[in-house]
């Protein structure tokens, strides 16, 4: 990723120069930091702490020319979303809607109900090329069956698969993060579990079988294991395809980073391997996203998703979210 020099209170600081910002992997942006959000983009330079060595970075966002949100509730953005559209800023949308609402896994979200009428409203807006289904991630339980969690991914489906083009979907990982171990398991008692690897191709089948009736594409996100098997393809949630497929006209610094030449603008049947992007080496191994720049910080969405990695505690969760400032450099102040 190109670097510039930025001026911030007088003072010069070495700023990354992402063309694509990624908002967020780590918290809900939408959500909760819609406002923080578009003053960063007026003023034009976000602070950054990295999250595994707590270094702060600068980001000049000078050069930005596309965003893709994930969120389980966009709905607070809708009001901002023009101001992408006048700055030329193409977007889509990774939008989470599960239905873990009797299990009590995802505490802070909206109601089922309602997070299907926001992500009708969303694609209406935007077309359902622009905003892609995530069921992620897939958790079983003492209660949760296999079979349960098929009907569940359906009962979503059912109201939504005319208003998106792909499905996505990943298997919880407990055991790989410890926080998230801390948090669903109590005096050896867990909350959910990780689907065996027989029980992944039962669910994968099962939703091969039914995106087939929907006309759906679908994908896995982050996993090591292949399900190509099932029609299921891995997904890059940071497109580079679909930024082409999606990029206005006007949109000149989007073109030139993907390496869109102009006569083949009306085309925009670009493939991978035409576009002169390159594989985000921050991402796991078994991630397809182009490069961008994550600007969400962990600690700081008050979803409280029971097996989210990004968050430590409910108590600094709050703390940090309370002492939120719409006006600050970064999510959190320091």
């Amino acid at each position: 990723m190109e670097h510039s020099t930025i001026n911030v209170d007088g003072d010069d600081h070495k700023a990354l120069l992402p063309v694509i910002l990624s908002a967020s992997r780590s918290t809900d942006i939408p959500a909760f930091y819609s406002e923080w959000f578009v003053k960063r983009l007026h003023d034009g330079f976000i602070r950054w702490k990295n999250p595994f060595n707590q270094k702060m970075h600068y980001v000049d966002l000078s050069s930005v020319a596309g965003v893709v949100f994930w969120s389980k509730n966009p709905k607070p953005i809708f009001p901002y979303l023009k101001i992408l559209d006048d700055r030329k800023i193409d977007y889509y949308f990774q939008y989470t809607v599960n239905d873990y609402e009797v299990d009590g896994f995802e505490p802070g979200v909206p109601r089922l109900k309602d997070r299907i009428d926001t992500f009708k409203r969303l694609s209406d807006k935007l077309g359902k090329d622009r905003v892609i289904w995530r069921f992620d991630p897939i958790c079983l339980s003492d209660t949760i069956s296999v079979h349960t969690i098929i009907e569940k991914i359906v009962k979503v489906g059912d109201e939504i698969a005319d208003y998106t083009e792909q499905l996505v979907i990943s298997f919880v990982d407990i055991q790989a993060y410890s926080k998230v171990k801390r948090n669903i398991c109590i005096k050896g008692s867990c909350a959910m579990r990780e689907p065996s690897l027989e029980e992944q191709d039962v669910i994968a089948q099962g939703v091969s079988e039914y995106v087939e009736t929907k006309g759906l594409n679908a994908y896995t996100c982050g996993e090591a294991r292949s399900f190509s098997k099932f029609g299921i393809a891995r997904n890059k949630c940071i497109d580079g395809e679909l930024f082409a497929k999606i990029c206005s006209p006007e949109n000149y610094r989007l073109q030139k980073h993907l390496g869109i030449k102009t006569d083949q603008f009306s085309l925009l049947d670009a493939k991978c391997g035409e576009l002169s992007v390159c594989k985000d080496k921050g991402q796991r191994s078994d991630c397809g996203c182009i490069e961008s720049k994550d600007i969400g910080m962990y600690n700081t969405c008050p979803h409280m998703c029971m097996y989210c990695y990004a968050n430590n505690s409910k108590n600094v969760v709050l703390k940090n979210y309370n002492s939120h400032s719409a006006d600050a450099a970064g999510i959190v102040k320091g």
